[in-house]
C-alpha cells in the first residue's frame, strides 16, 4: 500500500494536459531572457543606421534653435519632436522583442490559452501557506540560481572592464575615429560574451525547470489506478470514444459498399447491402446498412456503383433488426434473401 502512495510515476499525458489547463507549464524565465536579449541585440545593429540618421537629425534640429528666444510654444514644439522621433526609433524595436518574448515561451510549452491563473483563490493569500512558500526548496534552489548568475555575470564582466581599463592609457594617443573604433570593437566583443553565458545559463535553467516540473507531477501507482477508472467510467469518454468508433465504422462500411451485389430497402426508411460470392462465402454477407439518412446514402452510392436497389420493407426490417454489420445473414433469412439474389443475378447473368 506504501508502495501505491509514494509517487515514482512519469505523468501521464492527462495529467500534463490538466496541469495546462491550469496553466501550470514548464517556463524557464532565463531562456526567454536570452532569446529576448538576442533579438533585441540584433535589432539595435540592424536599426544602426536608422536610429543614428534620427539622432543626427534631432542633433541638427536642436542646433537650429541657438540663439533663438524660448517662448512656450517653441518648448511644446521640441517637446513634440522628441517625443515623436523617440517613439519612432523605439516602437520597431520595441515590437520585435515583444513578439520574440511570445516565440520564445511557445516554444518552450506551445501555445496555450487558459484564465485559470486570474481567477480569484482565497487560497493563494493564506499566510501560512505563503509563509511555507517562502522557506521551499523549489524557492531555496530559485535563490541560489538567481545568486550563482548575478556572481557569474558580474565576475565576467568586472574582469573584461579590468581588462579595457588597462588599454586606455594607449587608447588615449589614438586618433578620435580610432578611439571610437576601439571603443565599438570592445563593446561588440563584451555583448557577445555576455549573450554566451546567458544562452549558457538559459539552457541549464530550462533542464532544471523541466526536471522539477515534471518532479512535481509525478504519480503513485493509485493515482495512476484511479485516473484510469476515471477516464473508463466518465460518460463523455465513453461517448466520445463510441462516437470516433461509430465514424472509423461507418468509413468502412462506405468504402465495402461498392462490393454488394444488391441493397434492400424499406424503401424510405432502411437499407441494407448484401454481398454474395460463393466461392469464397458459405452465406450473403451484410457489407454496409442504416436508417434514414444514413440508408438515403447507401442507396445513392448504390445507384453510383450500378447496384441493384430491391424494394421489400419487411425483409429489409427483419435484415436491419437481426443482422450485424460485416457478418453473414441469419439461417431464416437464407430463402427470402436467395429469391432477390436470384432476381438480382438473372438480370445480370450470374449463377446463384
Amino acid at each position: 500500500m506504501a508502495d501505491d502512495m509514494e509517487k515514482t510515476e512519469e505523468p501521464t499525458p492527462k495529467k500534463i494536459e490538466d496541469a495546462r489547463k491550469e496553466g501550470n507549464v514548464p517556463k524557464s524565465q532565463d531562456t526567454s531572457s536570452f532569446v529576448t536579449l538576442l533579438v533585441a541585440v540584433v535589432m539595435v545593429f540592424t536599426l544602426s543606421m536608422f536610429i543614428t540618421s534620427r539622432l543626427y537629425y534631432l542633433y541638427e534640429y536642436y542646433i537650429s534653435f541657438v540663439g533663438t528666444p524660448l517662448t512656450k510654444n517653441i518648448v511644446y514644439e521640441i517637446g513634440f519632436v522628441s517625443l515623436k522621433e523617440l517613439v519612432f526609433m523605439i516602437i520597431p524595436l520595441a515590437s520585435v522583442v515583444a513578439v520574440s518574448g511570445i516565440i520564445a515561451a511557445v516554444m518552450q510549452f506551445g501555445f496555450i490559452y487558459t484564465t485559470k491563473p486570474l481567477t480569484p483563490d482565497l487560497k493563494k493569500i493564506d499566510p501560512i501557506k505563503g509563509f511555507g512558500k517562502l522557506f521551499s526548496a523549489k524557492k531555496l534552489i530559485e535563490g541560489v540560481k538567481i545568486t550563482a548568475k548575478v556572481i557569474i555575470v558580474f565576475s565576467i564582466a568586472f574582469y573584461y572592464l579590468i581588462k579595457y581599463v588597462k588599454e586606455l592609457p594607449t587608447v588615449i594617443n589614438l586618433s578620435m575615429m580610432n578611439q571610437i573604433h576601439w571603443l565599438a570593437e570592445k563593446i561588440v566583443i563584451l555583448v557577445l560574451i555576455m549573450l554566451m553565458i546567458f544562452f549558457i545559463l538559459g539552457m541549464i535553467d530550462l533542464l532544471i525547470v523541466r526536471y522539477q516540473y515534471f518532479k512535481e507531477l509525478k504519480m503513485s501507482m493509485q493515482e495512476i489506478k484511479d485516473e484510469y477508472k476515471q477516464m473508463e467510467g466518465d460518460p463523455l469518454i465513453k461517448g466520445k470514444i463510441k462516437q470516433v468508433q461509430m465514424q472509423l465504422a461507418q468509413k468502412r462500411m462506405m468504402s465495402d459498399l461498392p462490393t454488394a451485389d444488391v441493397v434492400i430497402t424499406n424503401p424510405t426508411h432502411y437499407a441494407v447491402a448484401l454481398r454474395y460470392d460463393k466461392e469464397r462465402e458459405n452465406a450473403p454477407i451484410v457489407v454496409a446498412m442504416g436508417v434514414d439518412n444514413l440508408a438515403l446514402k447507401i442507396k445513392e452510392i448504390a445507384r453510383k456503383n450500378l447496384i441493384q436497389v430491391i424494394e421489400n420493407p419487411p425483409l429489409a426490417r427483419q435484415l436491419y433488426g437481426s443482422s450485424e454489420l460485416g457478418e453473414v445473414i441469419p439461417e431464416n433469412l437464407y430463402k427470402a434473401v436467395a429469391e432477390v439474389l436470384a432476381f438480382v443475378f438473372k438480370s445480370k447473368n450470374k449463377e446463384l
